[in-house]
């Protein structure tokens, strides 16, 4: 969605097929970075513990990250792998913001109210919130404001 090119990343309808991580380079001045997601991943334990590690072994290797892009699929309540793994980047000081994904799969009052319940449940473990966006692939609902927010922190590099 950011790049407007539907067929740029790697997808799967089948969660924990994509364990790549990909590099994009935008505009020739900055990488944005896909890793693999973590949550719904059909995979045995040992497969799971050594995407963890990948994933986790970039994160905290990676001194030119700039911000790291919590996707939160927004249909459902907080998950307790997301907020664990939200609450490990901040015991490891990772800068992150969080995108709630998949905004046109509800209805504004449903998306509002698990929007509203994810931000409650992080306020009970955090002093200040992380930024957030709502976004939609479909209909690019998001887009300008995370293309904005990414623009600012390069901007203050």
């Amino acid at each position: 969605m950011l790049a407007n090119n539907k067929k740029l990343a790697k997808t799967s309808s089948t969660p924990g097929k994509t364990l790549l991580i990909n590099h994009f380079l935008i505009n020739k001045e900055w990488y944005l970075v896909d890793l693999p997601g973590y949550g719904y991943a059909k995979i045995s334990k040992k497969e799971q513990e050594k995407l963890q590690q990948i994933i986790s072994s970039y994160i905290l290797r990676r001194e030119q990250m700039t911000n790291l892009f919590v996707l939160v699929d927004s249909r459902h309540e907080p998950q307790k792998i997301d907020m664990e793994f939200i609450e490990w980047l901040g015991e490891n000081g990772i800068p992150f913001s969080i995108v709630f994904t998949k905004a046109d799969k509800s209805k504004p009052t449903k998306l509002k109210a698990n929007i509203d319940i994810y931000l409650k449940t992080l306020k009970e473990q955090w002093e200040e919130l992380p930024p957030y966006f709502i976004t939609s692939s479909e209909n690019k609902t998001g887009r300008t404001e995370l293309l904005n927010y990414i623009e600012s922190i390069n901007k203050s590099l």
